[in-house]
């Protein structure tokens, strides 16, 4: 499975489409462990373009701490599930959290 995580700063970027740069983790849901890890600069941002190239990358989820619901649809529509509501803290931290089935999630920041 892929997982992606839009980053600002290293950390988890709590705004979605103000992130600098993704961290796209290939994981092992059976074993909970990291496989692989790549950074990717994403496109310029705009309505779909996001969702398109997480698409091309084999990206299934997104882990996001905010994010409108206009690209949560797209996401969807692109069958990628989205997951957000998670506190800005470091890539592998939050994977691993993930796969660990201890992830936190809370309030979307995202209103739009």
């Amino acid at each position: 499975m892929k997982i992606a995580l839009p980053l600002s700063g290293g950390l988890l970027c709590q705004h979605f489409g103000h992130s600098e740069a993704f961290e796209i983790f290939d994981v092992s849901t059976e074993d909970r462990q990291v496989l692989d890890r790549t950074s990717a600069v994403p496109p310029p941002h705009a309505p779909g373009v996001l969702p398109r190239w997480l698409q091309e990358q084999g990206v299934e989820l997104v882990l996001a701490g905010g994010m409108g619901s206009r690209a949560q649809a797209l996401f969807g529509e692109a069958g990628i599930r989205v997951v957000t509501g998670i506190q800005s803290a470091p890539a592998e931290e939050i994977v691993q959290a993930y796969l660990n089935g201890t992830l936190t999630t809370g309030v979307n920041v995202c209103d739009h």
